[in-house]
């Protein structure tokens, strides 16, 4: 079997002895009849010499909406002997949990929770990617570099925790892989693809702040929005100068503009709906990431007629619940108290 023209955009990057790497394979969805959401990573880390030996990690998050006193985290470290990837068909493994391109199986259990998942989808047609091209170039030319092979896919499946399953059928999700030297300084990110009564459509928007020779950036954002049939894609260099992200605990807004389209909204949630993972960069670097998979968020796209026509509204999107989006840097945010917790 072909396998589909995304399936490359998964395939690993790390050769298997470079030093000062990092990568990452992700799922997010949302499972609406419980109003739960999940996000599972399988990841592998190669510091720099000096700074440990490589390793792989296996992560789970379940947030619930309902009762956010039974959103928890766990995730486990293990030796890089256990990590073996493959790119006819792409496959990787973390000891015995697998994630191909078209779906993920795995287990984790630690700190009060035993939790498994055997999840598929079919592949999505188009690769999103989040960044100007350019910066795709030769594996990448930036610290990381990001891109979603099934940015909208429908999740089927089970997910049991604590010795209930929770069943998948055709829920929403999306699975990003991203890779490279070192996370950005601050950043923000949101994705969501369950609008109320818009069936189809799919954002996905990045705010990052970068730390070049002891300066750093101010923030740079971009964003996408497919829905209505069409595509707004403001993710080239000349969009950041006319966007702007913001965030704090338990929100993040934005804002992008180009030509007659003007596109804004904001994700929120409660501090008690965000766990907190703490990440190390190659060099050692710790890095701190507040991440929901049940936040609230609104969009709405404006259009106007020339450049000095007035904006009028021609839609508007909301997301209660479904909203997925995290606040990360190099400090911890305070006011989220709950750790992923490694088991």
């Amino acid at each position: 079997m072909t396998a589909p023209p995304t399936a490359a955009d998964n395939a690993c990057r790390w050769d298997g002895a470079r030093r000062g790497h990092y990568e990452v394979w992700y799922l997010t969805c949302n499972h609406l009849a419980s109003r739960t959401g999940y996000w599972i990573r399988y990841t592998l880390e190669a510091p720099l010499a000096g700074r440990g030996d490589p390793y792989a990690q296996l992560w789970f998050a379940r947030f619930d909406k309902r009762d956010p006193s039974r959103t928890f985290a766990i995730n486990r470290v293990v030796p890089i002997e256990t990590f073996s990837a493959g790119d006819r068909p792409f496959c990787v493994r973390i000891g015995d949990a697998e994630l191909r391109h078209d779906a993920m199986r795995g287990a984790i259990a630690g700190a009060g929770h035993d939790v498994s998942w055997d999840l598929r989808w079919r592949p999505a047609a188009h690769t999103h990617r989040h960044l100007p091209g350019l910066m795709y170039r030769r594996g990448g030319l930036g610290d990381t570099t990001v891109l979603s092979p099934n940015l909208d896919v429908p999740v089927r499946g089970t997910v049991r925790v604590d010795g209930r399953a929770v069943e998948f059928s055709g829920d929403p999700g999306g699975q990003t892989h991203l890779w490279g030297r070192k996370h950005a300084h601050a950043w923000a990110w949101g994705h969501c693809n369950a609008f109320d009564g818009h069936p189809g459509a799919a954002f996905e928007v990045l705010t990052v702040r970068l730390r070049r020779r002891g300066r750093v950036s101010p923030p740079l954002t971009l964003l996408s929005l497919y829905a209505g049939g069409a595509a707004y894609c403001m993710t080239g260099f000349a969009d950041t100068l006319r966007a702007r992200g913001t965030w704090t605990t338990g929100r993040y807004a934005f804002r992008a503009e180009r030509g007659d389209v003007r596109i804004e909204g904001e994700f929120s949630c409660r501090p008690d709906d965000m766990v907190v993972a703490r990440y190390a960069d190659p060099d050692g670097e710790p890095a701190y990431c507040s991440n929901t998979e049940v936040g609230d968020l609104r969009v709405t796209l404006w259009r106007r007629a020339g450049r000095r026509g007035p904006w009028r509204e021609q839609m508007r999107l909301v997301a209660p619940g479904t909203g997925h989006f995290e606040t990360g840097g190099r400090t911890r945010d305070r006011a989220v108290v709950k750790d992923h917790v490694t088991v």
